[in-house]
């Protein structure tokens, strides 16, 4: 292996545009290959260092995903069940729809929202937390939003299409942080401690950090196309509550916490201490592409091109299509600030890239950063 085109790559994006980038190779359980350069704050020219900790944004979803699925294996909940079973309030769902002479209209949904509508983002949900119900809840808890009242607020919004039918980006993983909560009783956030960060020994990936661990919070920048250079932009505009445990966006982690995750779901569900956090089973249904005709027509992002959706990833259909070295399989997701894994099974390779960028250069840094991976093994 020479991994000195992947240094040669890093070097390269954070002379551009990227304020710092960090990558983690991990091969058939050993670490192979890190490499990190830049600068964590660009005013105080202060380089990138071992456990900086970042907003991993939808990069949380793999890990609510894989909660939720625990809970299909336990047999508590069923792809195939009606969301309503469980969250009463997404019992009656309006659907907006535009009649032939344009107007937009209301109209109740002939479909239920599923669970495994949740998991592939075919619920009908939006990402808008400008939503009426969505400020309505803000200002009614004081700014605390706990997870099962983000629930609540958001099925009184009408969907954008018949459940089931379209795919669309969305609020779904959050509503699935609530699922957890009510199927199994314990805070969301309890849950991850619980069943996945506390058996994988994840001491730095969480919702909330403790004062000692926000020392080690790394600025986080936007790149400004009009001024030709990044802006510091700290926060989390997804975490709109203190006591919302966001399954969409609201982990804040480090590479190398966040690469035990990674690569115990390349090893099948089992870390390589022998925690099991998931079966082989599930894995494989997991990286599955979920999506119709239909529903591809919508997923229709650059760096997407020969993939398929499956239970929160991204998942590798068609090399031809992605022009990707990666075999099919792969599977994995990102982040808004950039972030990016990889967990290829086949291969047993995990890799975990961190940014920390708004308007994150995604479309050009994943896909040649998963190509020069796999030349260099």
């Amino acid at each position: 292996m020479d991994f000195k085109p992947l240094a040669s790559f890093i070097d390269r994006v954070t002379s551009w545009r990227i304020p710092w980038a960090e990558v983690l190779v991990i091969h058939r359980n050993e670490t192979v290959f890190r490499y990190r350069n830049g600068f964590a704050n660009l005013e105080e020219r202060t380089p990138i260092e071992e456990g900086s900790i970042f907003n991993i944004y939808s990069m949380t979803k793999i890990m609510t995903c894989v909660a939720a699925l625990r809970l299909v294996e336990k047999g508590a909940i069923h792809l195939n069940d009606p969301l309503s079973d469980y969250l009463p309030e997404y019992a009656e769902m309006n659907v907006k729809k535009k009649l032939a002479s344009g107007e937009a209209v209301l109209e109740r949904a002939e479909r239920p929202i599923r669970v495994r509508d949740l998991f592939t983002m075919t619920a009908g949900f939006s990402y808008d937390f400008e939503a009426p119900s969505i400020q309505e809840v803000i200002e009614r808890t004081r700014g605390k939003v706990p997870t099962r009242s983000f629930a609540e607020a958001l099925a009184k919004e009408p969907l954008s299409f018949e459940p089931g039918t379209r795919w669309n980006y969305s609020l779904c993983h959050d509503v699935l942080g609530a699922l957890i909560e009510v199927v199994d009783g314990r805070l969301f956030s309890a849950y991850i401690r619980d069943e996945i960060t506390g058996p994988l020994g994840m001491l730095d990936t969480d919702f909330n950090l403790s004062e000692a661990q926000r020392s080690r919070l790394a600025p986080q920048y936007e790149y400004r196309e009009e001024l030709g250079k990044s802006e510091r932009k700290d926060g989390n505009p997804y975490r709109i509550g203190t006591e919302f445990d966001s399954g969409g966006a609201g982990l804040l982690s480090t590479v190398s916490d966040y690469a035990l995750f990674l690569n115990a779901l390349t090893n099948r569900g089992t870390s390589t201490d022998g925690a099991r956090i998931i079966s082989p089973a599930m894995i494989d249904l997991m990286r599955t592409d979920h999506l119709t005709d239909r529903m591809r027509d919508d997923f229709f992002w650059d760096p997407m091109q020969g993939y398929g959706y499956g239970l929160g990833v991204r998942t590798h259909i068609s090399k031809a299509g992605s022009g990707s070295l990666s075999p099919i399989g792969e599977f994995g997701w990102s982040g808004a600030a950039g972030c990016m894994a990889i967990i290829d099974p086949e291969s047993q390779l995990t890799v975990m890239y961190a940014q920390h960028l708004l308007n994150n250069q995604e479309p050009y840094v994943h896909p040649r950063l998963r190509n020069v991976v796999y030349s260099c093994l």
